[in-house]
């Protein structure tokens, strides 16, 4: 190739090549939509109806009575509700999240053959782990933000890999839309403007497209965030975010409660102090030994799932929850009072935090535990109303080939923790032998996005939130992805004359490692 070429020459050839690949793999296309296909029917008919628990039925509420605010992020109650519009079959919104999520898997999938010289052996296992993967069923199978929330990320990281290695002024516009839809879905997309930052700043955008990237998430996350805050003023009394937040920095801190001495007098409103006192009368009555045993056993959030914990004693005492509409007000007036409460603990005693908190939880997030998909809708043979309405169910029975055949899905935790180690390890090395790879080979501004993502992921789920294995599903995605990169690179050394490479696949990695 001529490396002088015209932009408009070079745009044509990228063009080209880009078809080119996409042509020469088709098999992979045509064994993704076989097996998807197949693997959809078969798990139907073994899974007639889709799997449900305590979030759903608070999701299906929020698309039924039109919330613009709920208990969790408001997006998939508004794609549950307009999915409505077109169809109440279970089955078409199972199959589209299903199908939704395959499709962004090709996307990235074809996007790294392109871009990176895969062996043979890399692209059978990224291919298998992609679209032959089990887990990707039942997690689509489930009415929740998962699947969706999934699929719109890996879309999203797939435009950043785009926009630093042949970067198009469009992808200014798709990226923040992406990054807009995640925040919208779920609260984890908290920090991927930060890594889109990053990409501008690394990317060959000329300065006003970088500061446009870098701005337009922002603008579009703050709207919403004052629109959200409006309306839990409405419906609350107070402006707030997320209904949710609160409840999470309370349980977060009652993890340390018992170990640290709280002063009354540092808790800011009546409200809480009731709160502090509700957690003096159960650390009292509770047994240690008992009470730090059912601690591993529910992930990080024990104080939030027991049905005698200080938070949802303090819930019943103090508002009503009579009806759907009742219980979303009264969490969020709850919230309220959480926030402050745990605030101040966590601020007044830092290092118990980390202690009793944010350690156990790394081990949450190495071996992070199934939850609820260990066991299909709790396993219980029973729903509630409100999935029998929505779905035009004939009653509220439903039931499976089997509510516990899913727990082999207990591989994906031990599976998660030797991806991580092996990612690491392979990032040493990489790191360690960076100055022996020349300028033109090195793949370091790829690499670093997916460090900087899975580490991101790694400090929020340890220091903030709860660690269960779907919600490191999609990282799990992308730490594969780059294992196997960095894992051929450092084989081949940067070498580009593989013997059973072709003179557009050596010409694809130099124009994918240009940067």
């Amino acid at each position: 190739m001529n490396n002088s070429v015209s932009p408009v020459s070079k745009s044509e050839t990228i063009l080209i090549q880009y078809v080119w690949t996409i042509s020469s793999n088709r098999s992979y296309l045509l064994w993704a939509i076989g097996l998807c296909i197949g693997q959809f029917a078969i798990f139907k008919v073994s899974y007639p109806y889709p799997d449900f628990f305590s979030d759903s039925y608070s999701y299906l509420f929020g698309a039924y009575a039109h919330l613009n605010i709920n208990i969790w992020p408001i997006g998939y109650s508004k794609f549950l509700a307009l999915f409505h519009h077109l169809t109440y079959s279970d089955t078409a919104l199972v199959g589209f999240q299903y199908f939704f999520m395959q499709a962004a898997a090709l996307y990235l999938f074809f996007t790294t053959l392109y871009f990176f010289n895969l062996s043979r052996w890399s692209q059978k296992l990224l291919f298998i782990f992609l679209f032959a993967n089990p887990l990707t069923l039942y997690l689509c199978n489930t009415v929740n933000s998962d699947a969706l929330f999934g699929a719109l990320s890996i879309i999203w990281f797939t435009e950043l890999l785009w926009i630093i290695r042949l970067p198009k002024f469009y992808n200014v516009f798709t990226q923040a839309l992406l990054i807009f839809l995640c925040f919208t879905v779920r609260n984890n997309a908290y920090y991927y403007p930060i890594i889109s930052t990053l990409v501008f700043l690394l990317s060959r955008y000329n300065l006003k497209t970088k500061i446009l990237g870098i701005t337009m998430p922002l603008l579009l996350i703050t709207t919403f965030i004052l629109y959200t805050r409006n309306e839990a003023y409405n419906l609350t009394g107070a402006r707030q975010f997320s209904l949710f937040t609160g409840w999470q920095l309370a349980n977060n801190a009652l993890y340390f409660y018992d170990k640290v001495n709280v002063d009354s007098a540092t808790l800011p409103t009546a409200e809480s102090k009731r709160l502090n006192q509700i957690s003096i009368d159960f650390f009292k009555h509770i047994e240690p030994d008992g009470y730090h045993s059912q601690l591993e056993s529910f992930g990080g959030n024990f104080f939030l799932r027991y049905p005698r914990s200080p938070l949802k004693k303090y819930l019943a005492l103090n508002y009503p929850l009579n009806s759907n509409m009742e219980e979303v007000k009264s969490w969020g007036k709850a919230a309220i009072v959480y926030e402050s409460f745990g605030k101040v603990l966590i601020i007044h005693h830092p290092i118990a935090y980390f202690r009793y908190f944010v350690l156990p939880n790394v081990w949450h997030y190495f071996f992070p535990p199934l939850l609820h998909l260990a066991q299909y809708n709790y396993g219980s043979t029973k729903i509630d109303p409100i999935a029998k309405f929505w779905f035009h169910y004939p009653s509220t029975t439903v039931h499976c080939i089997s509510a516990d055949l899913q727990q082999f899905l207990l591989i994906y935790t031990a599976l998660f923790f030797l991806v991580n180690v092996y990612f690491v390890w392979n990032s040493i090395r990489y790191f360690r032998n960076f100055k022996s790879f020349s300028a033109q080979d090195r793949i370091h501004p790829s690499i670093w996005i997916a460090v900087l993502f899975l580490f991101c992921n790694f400090i929020f789920s340890i220091f903030v939130t709860v660690n269960i294995i779907r919600y490191q599903y999609i990282p799990m995605f992308i730490l594969l992805t780059f294992c196997c990169i960095v894992n051929d690179y450092l084989k081949s050394n940067g070498a580009l004359n593989k013997s059973d490479g072709t003179t557009i696949e050596k010409q694809q990695f130099s124009l994918g490692r240009s940067m």
